[in-house]
């Protein structure tokens, strides 16, 4: 089933998310309905807050990132088809000298800037069963975990531009919160919530 995404400026992405217990209600149908959603909205990772669940819980598919022709070819070997459910992570080092990548995200449409990250992370997680993993990934596929794991943390991705940056995306921020964009994708507005 498809979820609405939640868009910038609702609470839930600001918080920090709990662990997920293997008792978790229908968690193999929120995972799958997570996948779907991402696929719809054209998206390589969602983290459970931006479908208003505030767990520690996110999912990654890097295929789309393998057609790109700038990247070698060992890279786009290791996107295809790295796909990915993690559980409760917990990022355990982020190493190397940090990079810049035009990152984007489903809960903040149109608004794409230039992020430094590490290329290296170390992450401690589960997958559906529960068994705990602790895994090294580099390059686009540590970006895109590094980009989710900020959701579970309540961190966005806008919080790691400049001030000047911030203030020139401004508007578009007042903007998603107050429900004025059009996506193909189903979203869902903090303001409209409230009843504004």
């Amino acid at each position: 089933m498809i979820l609405p995404i939640v868009g910038y400026g609702d609470p839930v992405l600001r918080k920090v998310g709990q662990d997920v217990t293997p008792e978790y209600p229908n968690l193999k149908e929120t995972i799958a309905n997570m996948y779907e959603t991402m696929y719809n909205a054209y998206g390589v990772g969602l983290a459970a807050p931006q479908v208003g669940l505030p767990i520690r819980l996110f999912v990654i598919d890097t295929t789309p990132f393998s057609d790109d022709e700038d990247l070698p070819s060992e890279e786009q070997k290791d996107l295809k088809g790295f796909k990915k459910t993690f559980i409760n992570a917990k990022i355990v080092k982020e190493e190397g000298e940090e990079w810049g990548f035009n990152e984007g995200c489903l809960s903040i449409p149109d608004v794409r800037e230039d992020v430094y990250r590490k290329p290296t992370v170390t992450i401690e997680y589960c997958e559906e069963d529960f068994v705990m993993k602790t895994e090294v990934f580099d390059g686009l596929i540590a970006r895109v975990i590094q980009h989710e794991y900020d959701h579970i943390e309540g961190i966005l991705f806008t919080d790691k531009i400049s001030s000047l940056k911030k203030r020139l995306i401004q508007k578009k921020l007042k903007n998603i919160t107050e429900g004025k964009t059009f996506q193909e994708y189903r979203m869902k507005f903090f303001a409209a919530k409230k009843g504004r």
